[in-house]
Protein backbone atom coordinates (compact mmCIF):
# COMPACT_ATOMS: atom_id res chain seq x y z
CA UNK A 1 0.00 0.00 0.00
CA UNK A 2 1.23 3.56 -0.78
CA UNK A 3 1.40 4.83 2.65
CA UNK A 4 3.93 7.53 1.96
CA UNK A 5 1.90 9.26 -0.46
CA UNK A 6 1.45 12.98 0.24
CA UNK A 7 -2.20 14.60 0.75
CA UNK A 8 -3.78 11.25 3.08
CA UNK A 9 -6.95 12.96 4.03
CA UNK A 10 -7.87 14.11 0.62
CA UNK A 11 -7.21 10.32 -0.02
CA UNK A 12 -9.03 9.44 2.36
CA UNK A 13 -12.09 11.74 1.27
CA UNK A 14 -11.81 11.17 -1.93
CA UNK A 15 -12.06 7.10 -1.66
CA UNK A 16 -15.07 7.44 1.17
CA UNK A 17 -17.08 10.10 -1.28
CA UNK A 18 -16.21 7.43 -4.28
CA UNK A 19 -17.63 4.85 -1.96
CA UNK A 20 -20.77 6.17 -0.62
CA UNK A 21 -21.68 7.58 -4.00
CA UNK A 22 -21.62 3.66 -5.03
CA UNK A 23 -23.28 1.69 -2.28
CA UNK A 24 -24.48 4.25 -0.15
CA UNK A 25 -22.68 5.47 3.33
CA UNK A 26 -24.52 2.74 5.43
CA UNK A 27 -23.01 0.41 3.34
CA UNK A 28 -19.11 1.36 3.58
CA UNK A 29 -16.91 0.61 6.17
CA UNK A 30 -14.10 2.29 7.08
CA UNK A 31 -11.18 -0.83 6.14
CA UNK A 32 -13.12 -0.29 2.49
CA UNK A 33 -12.35 3.28 2.17
CA UNK A 34 -8.52 2.89 3.82
CA UNK A 35 -8.71 0.22 1.08
CA UNK A 36 -9.78 1.89 -1.77
CA UNK A 37 -7.61 5.12 -0.40
CA UNK A 38 -4.39 2.47 -0.82
CA UNK A 39 -4.16 2.98 3.15
CA UNK A 40 -4.50 1.06 6.13
CA UNK A 41 -7.18 0.99 8.41
CA UNK A 42 -4.78 2.54 11.22
CA UNK A 43 -4.07 5.26 9.07
CA UNK A 44 -7.66 6.31 8.67
CA UNK A 45 -7.87 6.32 12.39
CA UNK A 46 -4.91 8.88 12.54
CA UNK A 47 -6.63 11.30 10.29
CA UNK A 48 -10.55 10.58 11.25
CA UNK A 49 -12.23 9.38 14.23
CA UNK A 50 -14.94 8.07 12.48
CA UNK A 51 -16.55 7.61 9.34
CA UNK A 52 -19.00 9.91 9.87
CA UNK A 53 -15.85 12.56 10.68
CA UNK A 54 -14.54 12.35 7.36
CA UNK A 55 -17.39 14.29 5.64
CA UNK A 56 -16.58 17.10 8.44
CA UNK A 57 -12.97 17.30 8.00
CA UNK A 58 -11.60 20.99 8.55
CA UNK A 59 -13.77 21.87 11.37
CA UNK A 60 -10.93 22.73 13.28
CA UNK A 61 -9.46 24.42 10.96
CA UNK A 62 -12.42 26.74 9.84
CA UNK A 63 -12.95 27.20 13.83
CA UNK A 64 -9.48 28.59 13.70
CA UNK A 65 -9.93 30.83 10.66
CA UNK A 66 -12.67 32.46 12.27
CA UNK A 67 -11.49 33.28 15.81
CA UNK A 68 -8.24 34.84 14.16
CA UNK A 69 -10.05 36.48 11.63
CA UNK A 70 -12.26 37.68 13.97
CA UNK A 71 -9.60 38.63 16.17
CA UNK A 72 -7.45 40.67 13.21
CA UNK A 73 -10.37 42.76 12.56
CA UNK A 74 -9.37 46.59 13.17
CA UNK A 75 -10.34 47.90 16.89
CA UNK A 76 -13.03 50.19 15.12
CA UNK A 77 -15.20 47.23 13.31
CA UNK A 78 -18.89 46.30 14.86
CA UNK A 79 -19.11 43.11 15.97
CA UNK A 80 -21.06 41.92 12.26
CA UNK A 81 -18.10 43.65 10.43
CA UNK A 82 -15.56 41.69 12.44
CA UNK A 83 -18.18 38.32 11.93
CA UNK A 84 -18.17 39.64 8.16
CA UNK A 85 -14.08 39.60 8.14
CA UNK A 86 -14.44 36.15 10.06
CA UNK A 87 -16.76 34.53 7.50
CA UNK A 88 -14.43 35.70 4.30
CA UNK A 89 -11.44 34.72 5.77
CA UNK A 90 -12.81 31.39 6.39
CA UNK A 91 -15.01 30.74 2.81
CA UNK A 92 -11.69 31.88 0.79
CA UNK A 93 -9.84 27.80 0.76
CA UNK A 94 -13.57 26.79 -0.31
CA UNK A 95 -13.04 27.70 -3.87
CA UNK A 96 -14.40 26.33 -7.23
CA UNK A 97 -12.39 23.61 -7.00
CA UNK A 98 -13.56 22.48 -3.42
CA UNK A 99 -17.43 22.92 -5.37
CA UNK A 100 -18.06 19.31 -6.41
CA UNK A 101 -16.95 17.23 -3.20
CA UNK A 102 -18.64 19.88 -1.30
CA UNK A 103 -21.71 18.79 -2.90
CA UNK A 104 -21.33 14.94 -2.83
CA UNK A 105 -20.83 15.57 0.94
CA UNK A 106 -23.95 17.87 1.15
CA UNK A 107 -26.29 14.88 -0.42
CA UNK A 108 -24.33 11.94 2.11
CA UNK A 109 -25.51 14.62 4.47
CA UNK A 110 -28.69 15.30 3.40
CA UNK A 111 -29.56 11.60 3.24
CA UNK A 112 -29.13 10.66 6.63
CA UNK A 113 -30.29 11.99 9.93
CA UNK A 114 -27.48 10.93 12.39
CA UNK A 115 -24.97 12.58 9.62
CA UNK A 116 -27.62 16.00 9.74
CA UNK A 117 -27.48 16.13 13.68
CA UNK A 118 -23.49 15.96 13.73
CA UNK A 119 -23.76 18.79 10.95
CA UNK A 120 -25.62 21.04 12.92
CA UNK A 121 -23.60 20.14 15.99
CA UNK A 122 -20.21 21.03 13.78
CA UNK A 123 -22.29 24.53 12.79
CA UNK A 124 -22.72 25.00 16.60
CA UNK A 125 -19.08 24.43 16.91
CA UNK A 126 -18.19 27.34 14.44
CA UNK A 127 -21.06 29.93 16.07
CA UNK A 128 -19.14 29.08 19.57
CA UNK A 129 -15.83 29.81 18.31
CA UNK A 130 -17.51 33.41 16.94
CA UNK A 131 -18.96 34.25 19.75
CA UNK A 132 -15.63 33.87 22.18
CA UNK A 133 -13.61 35.98 19.62
CA UNK A 134 -16.04 38.75 19.95
CA UNK A 135 -16.33 38.42 23.59
CA UNK A 136 -12.60 38.40 23.69
CA UNK A 137 -13.19 41.67 22.03
CA UNK A 138 -14.97 42.76 24.53
CA UNK A 139 -18.43 42.61 22.47
CA UNK A 140 -20.88 42.12 25.11
CA UNK A 141 -22.06 38.27 25.52
CA UNK A 142 -25.55 38.58 24.34
CA UNK A 143 -24.38 40.85 21.59
CA UNK A 144 -21.56 38.41 20.53
CA UNK A 145 -23.64 35.10 20.90
CA UNK A 146 -26.47 37.10 18.21
CA UNK A 147 -23.65 38.33 16.09
CA UNK A 148 -22.12 34.50 16.15
CA UNK A 149 -26.03 33.25 15.28
CA UNK A 150 -26.38 35.56 12.40
CA UNK A 151 -22.90 34.79 11.04
CA UNK A 152 -23.22 30.83 11.53
CA UNK A 153 -26.96 31.63 9.27
CA UNK A 154 -25.32 33.45 6.79
CA UNK A 155 -22.73 30.78 6.27
CA UNK A 156 -25.37 27.93 6.37
CA UNK A 157 -27.42 30.21 3.70
CA UNK A 158 -24.35 30.51 1.89
CA UNK A 159 -23.13 27.14 1.24
CA UNK A 160 -26.48 26.01 0.40
CA UNK A 161 -26.34 28.60 -2.59
CA UNK A 162 -22.96 27.74 -3.45
CA UNK A 163 -23.61 23.76 -3.38
CA UNK A 164 -26.72 24.84 -6.03
CA UNK A 165 -26.23 22.62 -9.29
CA UNK A 166 -26.28 25.70 -11.20
CA UNK A 167 -24.43 27.80 -9.08
CA UNK A 168 -20.78 28.99 -10.18
CA UNK A 169 -20.98 32.61 -8.16
CA UNK A 170 -17.83 32.45 -5.65
CA UNK A 171 -18.74 31.14 -1.62
CA UNK A 172 -17.49 34.51 0.13
CA UNK A 173 -19.49 36.51 -1.66
CA UNK A 174 -22.44 34.43 -1.66
CA UNK A 175 -22.28 34.23 2.55
CA UNK A 176 -21.84 38.05 2.53
CA UNK A 177 -24.81 38.15 0.64
CA UNK A 178 -26.76 36.61 2.57
CA UNK A 179 -25.82 38.09 5.90
CA UNK A 180 -26.45 41.64 4.29
CA UNK A 181 -29.97 39.69 4.09
CA UNK A 182 -30.36 38.42 7.15
CA UNK A 183 -29.08 42.00 8.71
CA UNK A 184 -31.70 43.91 6.57
CA UNK A 185 -34.26 40.94 7.99
CA UNK A 186 -33.82 41.99 11.73
CA UNK A 187 -34.19 45.86 10.99
CA UNK A 188 -37.22 44.99 9.83
CA UNK A 189 -38.19 42.69 13.00
CA UNK A 190 -37.59 45.68 15.26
Amino acid sequence: MSRWEPNTRERLLDAALDLFGERGYDSVTVAEIAERAGLTKRTFFRHFADKREVLFAGQEIMSRLLSDAIAAAPASATPIEAVAAALTAATQPLGPHRRERARQIRAVVAGHTDLRERELLKLATLRAAMAEALRARGTPPPTASLAAEIGGLAFSTGFIRWVEPDSEREFAPLVLEALDELMAATTTLA
